[in-house]
């Protein structure tokens, strides 16, 4: 089952259900939403990023149910810089260049995360990406990772942790 999304994108559940793809980018044609072949492999993704660090196998599970895997063709813009990010993108596959005002600063791959900002504010995105190759992402948006939080707010306590521990790497690049 196929359906046309208001952006022009369709997207297509493995289960048949579909669902509009506007959350995932600017232009997600071609973009479609899966249920994740394995749950084990989306816990093993999410327990290796380190704004998750520390995170219980319970909790990291609760977070991948919160969340989607979609496919998205090679040439997809997934963030525009300077527009309000709502969701974040973990590369399960394929590679993703990451570029701030026009100048290629990052590559993604397999265990990336794209957008995590967007999980905890409304800020304009501070890059753009790209997906190089065709990629599998976990995509998680801003609304249900805040309800995994609500019920689950010993995780928000081990990201400040990690988000302290970047500004005191970046304090100490900038003053010595």
């Amino acid at each position: 089952t196929t359906s046309r999304a208001s952006s022009g994108s369709d997207v297509r559940r493995r289960s048949g259900t579909t669902r509009d793809a506007r959350p995932y980018g600017p232009r997600s044609v071609g973009t479609t939403v899966r249920t994740m072949a394995s749950k084990s492999e989306k816990i093993e993704h999410l327990s290796n990023l380190s704004l998750l660090a520390g995170c219980s196998k319970k909790e990291l599970d609760r977070i991948a149910r919160a969340g989607d895997e979609i496919d998205v063709p090679a040439g997809t813009l997934l963030v525009d810089q300077g527009q309000t990010g709502r969701e974040t993108f973990v590369v399960m596959s394929g590679t993703v260049t990451i570029k701030r005002n026009g100048r290629k600063v990052a590559v993604a791959g397999p265990g990336d995360i794209v957008g995590e900002m967007s999980l905890l504010d409304h800020g304009p995105r501070t890059a753009s990406a790209f997906c190089d190759t065709d990629c599998s992402l976990f995509v998680l948006d801003q609304r249900h990772f805040r309800a995994v939080l609500e019920q689950h707010p010993s995780i928000a306590l081990k990201m400040l942790g990690v988000l302290a521990g970047r500004v005191r790497d970046l304090d100490r690049q900038s003053f010595g």
